[in-house]
């Protein structure tokens, strides 16, 4: 499964992502992970999730992000959430269409039984349709 916050820059993605996440571990069975381009949100978050700064490894393509998600699921049997901050510098698709790569998650969600929760910095109305119904806040 796929949620998505979505809103312009400096309009609190990731203040809402932050308490999703911190919210998610009261609940959760599994584990949980945080992707970011830094590590400057370690201490918000809480210490039972694994913060990975994504900055660290070389991406450079939406395929080599997909690969990298891959990798983090086939380490740890128990992932149960992932939360994806800045989606699209993550991804390497900023000013791309995202369709194909939500599609791609979407489908990994399914098969591994993970939901990815991703804060995109755009408004809902250029979202692609197939991302426009996973939307859960809309900043």
């Amino acid at each position: 499964m796929v949620q998505i916050i979505a809103g312009k820059k400096g309009k609190g993605k990731t203040k809402h992502l932050l308490d999703r996440a911190n919210f998610a571990v009261t609940n959760s069975k599994g584990s949980i992970v945080y992707l970011d381009k830094s590590s400057k949100h370690m201490y918000e978050l809480s210490n039972k999730i694994r913060l990975i700064n994504v900055n660290e490894y070389p991406i450079t393509s939406s395929e080599g992000f997909i690969g990298f998600i891959c990798g983090i699921i086939s380490q740890d049997h128990d992932l149960e959430m992932m939360f994806l901050d800045s989606f699209l510098k993550l991804s390497c698709l900023e000013g791309e269409d995202v369709s194909e790569t939500i599609a791609t998650l979407e489908k990994i969600g399914e098969k591994y039984h993970v939901t990815f929760v991703l804060s995109i910095s755009a408004d809902i109305e250029h979202l692609p349709e197939n991302a426009k119904a996973d939307v859960i806040v809309s900043l």
